[in-house]
């Protein structure tokens, strides 16, 4: 069986971005916790600056794959491209 596949991804929205990225990661965290594979999808901001914290559980690889090829996803992907400084996104899983 295929263990469950944990994304931690952090986004640095640019100078004044914060508010319109919340609002996109808003729309792709409804999308990705409707799907059949999400297991867990919880967004979070830093306490002391404009970061978001985006914490996914995916059942296995295919179901983070099946989410990667969505259309909600690259959806989002297009949406932010000009909004985020940064973005580092981990794969990984419980030890």
């Amino acid at each position: 069986m295929m263990e469950p596949i944990i994304i931690t991804a952090i986004l640095k929205p640019k100078e004044n971005m914060a508010d319109r990225l919340l609002v996109e990661l808003n729309k792709v965290q409804e999308a990705s916790q409707a799907e059949a594979g999400c297991i867990n999808y919880v967004l979070h901001q830093s306490i002391e600056d404009d970061t978001f914290v985006l914490h996914e559980t995916w059942k296995d690889q295919d179901a983070l794959q099946s989410h990667i090829e969505s259309l909600h996803y690259l959806e989002y992907r297009a949406n932010i491209a000009d909004l985020v400084s940064e973005r580092e996104v981990y794969k990984l899983k419980a030890i």
